[in-house]
């Protein structure tokens, strides 16, 4: 989408600076200039923004630097959606916020699924075809976390983290969330228990929240006016790769419409069900083998297809390759280009 861009803190090449990142040379590598930075509101496009995180993940600065970033930021740094949640009387609250006006500052869809006394958040990005700088993944849940615990004005401890991608720095990501981490899941997510989202928060500010929502909400209804229907289709099954196929029918539900009015408006947009799955199963493929040790057999299971011999003709129709010899044909690649190792 063209005017899809991120809201970026102008305050940001400073932050980095302070961790001891060679900022001009990430700047160098991604062809931005220092001007982009600048105050009062600095945004980049989206392939811009992941482009910057590879570039800091490869200069360097430790695997920590993530989640330093993520858990150091300043209220004064917050996005409007992370200001309306520290403003709303609970926990729970507070997460529905962000992940509502979330979509105001970039393209991050925020899920939020209660079942079997947990609450699953899973992130997601729209009109991005790439997957997500791990480092990014990193900055995420860990600035989540720490807003979650400014606004607590305490401790919270996630039951677990589940992360897609190869077993790394274990102990590191364990320590600093506290939390079991399993890798090698089919998506990222923070699950905290589904009673922590009634816990109070001590930053509750009734007025001040009265005083933004309207806004918010204006804000919100000229961004959703420009996104397309197919593009809240894709979002909507990119959280449903989880071992079953969805339905159109499911979709039409989820999106509040009837099956043939959603057929009806996804042709008159130049596109069908079938297209879209096709193309969010494609781009979870290519994420989970190159991210995850999870075998052929087990992203077939994921994407929902019946057999891995489906998911086998698929793939190759895809890609040119099967899903085996496209994950080796990777490894020489990422060793070469490291900038591109998370494409």
């Amino acid at each position: 989408m063209a005017g899809e861009s991120v809201q970026v803190p102008s305050v940001l090449l400073e932050r980095f600076t302070a961790l001891g990142v060679d900022v001009a040379r990430v700047l160098r590598l991604v062809g931005l200039p220092p001007s982009r930075f600048q105050a009062p509101r600095v945004r980049l496009t989206p392939q811009e923004f992941f482009a910057f995180w590879r570039a800091v993940q490869a200069v360097g600065g430790g695997p920590e630097l993530g989640l330093r970033v993520g858990a150091e930021a300043l209220p004064h740094q917050f996005d409007v959606a992370s200001l309306a949640a520290l403003h709303s009387p609970t926990l729970g609250e507070g997460l529905e916020r962000v992940a509502r006006y979330k979509r105001i500052v970039c393209g991050e869809q925020i899920g939020i699924e209660r079942t079997e006394g947990e609450a699953r958040i899973q992130f997601q990005w729209v009109h991005v075809e790439e997957a997500l700088p791990l480092m990014l993944v990193d900055v995420t849940f860990s600035a989540l976390l720490s807003l979650a615990r400014r606004g607590l004005g305490g401790p919270l401890v996630p039951l677990r983290v589940e992360l897609a991608r190869h077993e790394a720095d274990a102990a590191l990501l364990r320590r600093h969330f506290g939390c079991p981490v399993r890798f090698d899941a089919p998506v990222d997510l923070l699950v905290l228990e589904e009673t922590a989202l009634a816990r109070p928060f001590l930053t509750h500010n009734a007025d001040l929240l009265a005083l933004m929502l309207p806004g918010l909400e204006a804000q919100l209804g000229e961004h959703l006016t420009s996104r397309s229907l197919a593009d809240d289709a894709k979002a909507i099954l990119g959280r449903c790769m989880s071992g079953a196929r969805p339905s159109v029918e499911s979709l039409a539900r989820e999106l509040r419409m009837s099956r043939r009015t959603l057929q009806r408006r996804l042709e008159e947009q130049g596109t069908t069900y079938q297209r879209l799955l096709d193309a969010v199963r494609r781009d979870t493929a290519c994420r989970l083998l190159h991210h995850t040790g999870l075998d052929p057999g087990e992203i077939a299971f994921l994407l929902g297809f019946e057999e891995l011999n489906s998911f086998s003709r698929a793939f190759h129709a895809w890609e040119g390759l099967t899903p085996s010899r496209w994950r080796e044909a990777r490894r020489p690649r990422d060793a070469a280009h490291p900038l591109n190792s998370e494409q």
